[in-house]
């Protein structure tokens, strides 16, 4: 098979981002630290049919992306993203979906010594199976520990790397030796490409009912601020409306001003008694239907207990 040429694989790969670049209005820019080739071709196999993954060195995207800026200037919201070890993932479908399939992807890694620590890495309490030669090997960490049947206990749970700090030898050796795997890797979400608009992966963690409750909170702020400043707005015409027709029935009240809505606080002004009534009856009647049953009952067992005529069965 015949090598291409540099320059022949150079145009082959333009042509191929811009197509992605204008067939897909969604896309990934991922950070790929970590990601061996065999995991990444995992990655390839289960995003098969539902995304499309391209990496490339940073200055060809940048070259490509200019290329294409004529056929979709906000592309150009992409430029500032492309830094250090990235990638593009192309898809069609929802978002939130492609990211929780990245997310599958992810694999355990062993602590490498002289990596950045993604997390903090704890060693719980435990015995380590070790035998007590490797005693001063925890000492020099200073993690507390017993020899106990003749093996190493560590005594308390150990906070061994903070994260954001370099993983040393001493520690990535013992995590070796202890068979902790604390680090996963994968490709890591950076930014969010949608139809022109770029914003963080946190916003795909909003659900509905959370912008449900936002966009409620924000109508009752512009309902409230409008009654106090008496500027009117459609969030806050149905209260002014509530408080119109309260003030037409309390005018209603004192003058001879009639209309339906005040008929029947007219009626109730004037005879009380009728309202009280109604409720005390629909109680009554909800109570009475308890009492006839038990009644009903005492009635069935006397009925019973005169069926005996007096006599017990062997009388």
């Amino acid at each position: 098979m015949v090598k291409e040429d540099k320059a022949t694989w150079k145009g082959k790969y333009f042509m191929r981002l811009g197509e992605l670049l204008e067939n897909f209005p969604k896309l990934f820019i991922v950070g790929v630290d970590n990601v061996g080739s065999k995991q990444m071709q995992e990655i390839r196999i289960a995003m098969r049919g539902r995304a499309e993954i391209l990496m490339g060195k940073n200055t060809m995207i940048r070259k490509a992306i200019r290329g294409h800026l004529n056929n979709n200037p906000a592309l150009e919201k992409l430029m500032p993203h492309i830094v250090g070890n990235v990638g593009f993932v192309f898809t069609r479908e929802d978002l939130s979906d492609i990211r929780e399939l990245l997310l599958a992807n992810r694999k355990e890694a062993p602590a490498k010594a002289g990596a950045l620590a993604p997390i903090d890495v704890k060693i719980p309490a435990q015995n380590t199976g070790m035998g007590p030669e490797k005693t001063s090997f925890f000492q020099a960490l200073n993690i507390p520990t017993k020899i106990s049947r003749g093996t190493i206990e560590i005594l308390n749970e150990v906070h061994l790397i903070t994260a954001g700090t370099k993983v040393g030898a001493s520690e990535a050796t013992l995590l070796n030796m202890l068979k902790i795997f604390p680090f996963t890797y994968g490709l890591v979400v950076q930014q969010v490409y949608d139809s022109g608009a770029i914003f963080s992966p946190e916003i795909l963690d909003i659900t509905q009912d959370q912008l449900r409750s936002r966009f409620l909170e924000g109508v009752r702020n512009v309902a409230a601020v409008s009654l106090a400043i008496g500027i009117p707005t459609l969030a806050s015409a149905p209260h002014s409306l509530a408080n119109g027709l309260k003030n037409l029935l309390a005018v209603a009240a004192v003058t001879d001003v009639s209309f339906e809505e005040a008929n029947r606080l007219k009626e109730y002004l004037k005879d009380p008694s009728k309202f009280a009534a109604a409720a005390p009856a629909a109680a009554a009647s909800s109570a009475a239907a308890p009492k006839e049953e038990k009644a009903a009952a005492k009635k069935e067992e006397s009925e019973e207990e005169d069926d005996d005529m007096g006599f017990g069965l062997f009388d």
